[in-house]
């Protein structure tokens, strides 16, 4: 299930999403000219749930285990999929939840709620030595905020399932929900297979999800448009 776009139009030119998505891409590209240099990169500034638990027994402390990777982690990325999918949600759903709260207060919202999916990401796994990256968790909280902001917003969505491949505009609360409840289902499967292997970070995605409900609630924001003041899609198909 993957979004194509929403029906909502952007009440301002979202220009931190489109700065969030060149800072990401950045940090790609210098992840790609790092060559074999790029796993000691990786195991410094990707979040490494052990380090972070037990700071005081590595090299660096507090600020080098714990502090620096809670921010550094949610620009990097591991493969091309991973960031190209990563900032298309953050496309598609990113810019209206920046017209709400506003330019700062959303940039500040998205680090928070990376900040917040790292947290609960560590509280899960705390005996974790894999480092983790990406910007799913920042990203999910978004989503969080989309789902209480606009609930009955329409989203194109391609549906691939084995040969059948469907286009549908289906409502936005549907398809968050859905979007939850497989990471719930896929984190309870993951735990039964392997303990400390690499993977999603599930649990990251879910508590971003969380956090960015809370921090929506809580943010100073514009009201969200009603259904009426919003274009609708093209036909459906």
């Amino acid at each position: 299930m993957f979004p194509l776009r929403d029906d909502i139009q952007s009440e301002s030119f979202p220009f931190v999403t489109i700065l969030i998505i060149i800072l990401n891409s950045f940090m790609w590209m210098y992840e790609i000219s790092l060559g074999p240099r790029l796993e000691n990169f990786l195991w410094q500034y990707g979040l490494i749930p052990l380090h972070v638990v037990a700071y005081d027994h590595f090299r660096g402390g507090f600020i080098g285990n714990a502090l620096i990777p809670m921010f550094t982690s949610i620009f990097m990325h591991g493969g091309w999929m991973h960031i190209i999918g990563n900032m298309w949600f953050l496309w598609i759903f990113g810019d209206n939840i920046e017209g709400r709260l506003g330019h700062f207060k959303f940039f500040l919202f998205y680090l928070l709620c990376g900040i917040g999916a790292s947290v609960i990401h560590v509280m899960s796994s705390p005996e974790s030595r894999i480092p983790t990256i990406g910007a799913s968790g920042a990203i999910s909280g978004v989503l969080g905020a989309y789902l209480i902001s606009f609930p009955h917003a329409r989203v194109l969505t391609l549906f691939i399932i084995v040969i059948i491949i469907r286009i549908v505009e289906i409502p936005a609360f549907a398809f968050l929900i859905f979007w939850f409840v497989f990471q719930f289902i896929s984190s309870a499967s993951l735990a039964s297979v392997q303990q400390d292997a690499g993977g999603v970070a599930y649990w990251a995605h879910m508590g971003g999800f969380v956090v960015g409900i809370v921090l929506l609630l809580l943010f100073p924001k514009k009201p969200a448009p009603q259904p009426h003041s919003r274009p609708a899609l093209s036909r459906r198909w």
